[in-house]
């Protein structure tokens, strides 16, 4: 089991709020347990959770029902959980890594980078299948990462938080008008990726779940591995290299994790705004500003937030159905106004 805070204790004061902290963070996984059996019941055709129980533990290939929620619902909710994860946590490294409160994970470039790909292979290679678009995302969204550090990383100063955002911001403007400037010149082709460019986890193609899973649990594994590295970089970097911290490796693993959490959840599933800006800051009004904490805390709330997203958008125009992206900043923008006047209160 990896210790989440090894910080020495204090009196009984330390071991009690670590305690209060694991309490609390059952409580989420509580929470996140409930919404998975949400997710598996609730569609166009609610389902109730006995017939779940009994799909889930003595599968019937010949009834409709098990084969709903076994087939199309269960990858659903399991992508959800997947991506969730990968965008809360990449929000968190995106924050800690840049010393922003306010920055996002698309401004590396990984989101607008994702689209290109996809864009030039929709507009040049004739893809028409979703399956194809999770490939090619995947490949733009390591690119455009790569691209934004090398030229980050050009000159004496190498690449520091601001110069990463600065470039990062620059390219993403400059990927997103080179998406628009093809999805205009052939509009008819580009309506196979209109869902896509929403941000939307229903009707992914089969594998979907396998292709993105094994990429996002590592990408989470180093994320947890630099947490405690992160709490020194947060001091600034000369304080962190005092306290020992490898400054660069901390920083080059962290955006190498950010790269992957980001880039699987935006090829899987596109463009979804606001988990990875509001998730981090939520996490770091209950637990404080401990990157292992945020870290552990994300990866929990950020499922949380993308399934309760997912279930309105099942229910809100039933029979059809609102992309999680779309519902996503509808639901995240007043919790995040919210948050911060909840701050300035305070």
């Amino acid at each position: 089991m990896i210790a989440l805070d090894a910080s020495p204790s204090t009196g009984g004061r330390a071991p009690s709020r670590r305690a209060g902290r694991l309490t609390a963070l059952l409580g989420v996984l509580a929470v996140l347990a409930l919404l998975c059996l949400a997710s598996l019941a609730v569609g166009s055709a609610p389902l109730p959770i006995s017939t779940v129980w009994q799909a889930l533990t003595a599968y019937d290939g010949a009834d409709i029902d098990h084969i709903t929620i076994v087939d199309t619902r269960l990858p659903r909710t399991v992508l959800a959980v997947l991506i969730g994860a990968a965008l809360g946590v990449a929000g968190a490294l995106m924050q800690a890594i840049g010393r922003n409160p306010l920055a996002d994970p698309g401004l590396l470039g990984v989101n607008a980078g994702a689209g290109l790909a996809v864009a030039v292979g929709v507009a040049y290679l004739g893809l028409t299948t979703i399956s194809e678009f999770v490939w090619l995302g995947m490949i733009g969204a390591v690119l455009a990462a790569i691209l934004v550090m090398v030229i980050a990383a050009r000159g004496a100063a190498g690449p520091t938080p601001l110069r990463i955002t600065l470039v990062g911001v620059a390219l993403t403007a400059v990927f997103n008008g080179l998406s628009m400037s093809l999805s205009l010149v052939n509009p008819s082709r580009f309506e196979r990726m209109r869902f896509w460019g929403v941000g939307s986890i229903a009707d992914r193609p089969p594998g979907t779940v396998e292709f993105v899973a094994p990429i996002i649990v590592l990408g989470l594994v180093l994320a947890v591995a630099a947490g405690r590295s992160l709490n020194a970089v947060a001091l600034g970097d000369d304080m962190a290299r005092a306290v020992g911290a490898r400054v660069g490796l901390t920083r080059f693993g962290s955006v190498v994790a950010l790269v992957l959490l980001c880039g699987a959840a935006t090829a899987a599933a596109g463009p979804i705004a606001f988990v990875g800006l509001m998730v981090p800051h939520a996490v770091r009004m209950l637990v404080g500003a401990d990157q292992r904490w945020v870290i552990a805390y994300s990866a929990l709330v950020g499922p949380v937030l993308l399934l309760v997203a997912d279930l309105v958008g099942r229910v809100v125009v039933r029979p059809e159905e609102l992309q999680v992206g779309i519902v996503t900043p509808l639901i995240g923008a007043p919790i995040l106004i919210w948050l911060v006047r909840r701050a300035k209160a305070l």
